[in-house]
């Protein structure tokens, strides 16, 4: 934390809540979070995913300190898409973020990177910030592909934006989500300054400075101190 504070960036956690959850549940869980120890919001910035049908709920109960985002949104303007929200929509709501391009997402639903790119794009000319997520599976990181495929996805965003400001990038390596394996600490490292270095050359050096790049993969408190200690590590989108 102490790292990324004195790089400039804000030090970022954020909670996805997955398709998780019932009304008892979300207030349980709503209570710990406005019971706990935050740091100042000058140098930590956190944020809760709940699904949709609770992000009114958990808005207006959470303490102020504590944002919302929600975990996707449709890649145009709301209409004949059942089923969709569209950004519009989460704007209206004082939804402030968004998690877009999940493994999860790409995997199960088959959303490109082209096509997330144009969700990021459009989420955030509504007004809308957008934590964007990277990160190779188990066969492409045995294959010695990292940092192609991050890349790659990386660029499909960079391609539909010019605007960072209001961009996280989570790296989430799919293999450590839900496994209960972790990147190393060296691993998470390199590939989150390999991003930062692509940033640097294919996008600008504010850019690269700038923006925040957070890991997800099963993140634990035990985890947490060692991964938060490397200069590139910026925060963690814990799933757990």
């Amino acid at each position: 934390l102490a790292v990324a504070v004195a790089m400039g960036r804000k030090f970022f956690v954020g909670g996805n809540w997955k398709c998780n959850g019932t009304t008892d549940q979300v207030d349980k869980i709503v209570k710990i979070l406005n019971d706990g120890k935050i740091a100042s919001t000058d140098i930590v910035e956190v944020v809760v995913s709940p699904p949709y049908v609770f992000l009114p709920t958990v808005k207006d109960k959470l303490r102020p300190e504590i944002q919302v985002a929600a975990q996707n949104c449709w890649v145009k303007k709301g209409g004949a898409f059942t089923g969709e929200v569209s950004a519009e929509m989460l704007a209206n709501l004082g939804i402030p973020w968004v998690i877009l391009g999940h493994s999860e997402r790409r995997a199960l639903l088959g959303e490109s990177s082209e096509f997330v790119g144009d969700k990021v794009a459009y989420a955030l000319a509504q007004g809308l910030k957008v934590i964007a997520c990277v990160g190779e599976t188990l066969e492409q990181r045995e294959a010695g592909s990292t940092m192609t495929v991050v890349a790659e996805q990386t660029k499909a965003i960079a391609d539909k934006i010019t605007d960072w400001t209001n961009v996280v990038i989570a790296y989430e390596p799919v293999w450590a989500i839900g496994t209960g394996k972790v990147a190393t600490p060296a691993q998470a490292q390199e590939v989150h300054a390999n991003l930062r270095d692509w940033l640097k050359t294919n996008v600008s050096p504010e850019v690269a400075e700038t923006t925040r790049i957070i890991y997800g993969g099963s993140v634990t408190g035990a985890s947490a101190n060692e991964l938060a200690a490397q200069p590139d590590v910026d925060g963690f989108l814990v799933g757990g």
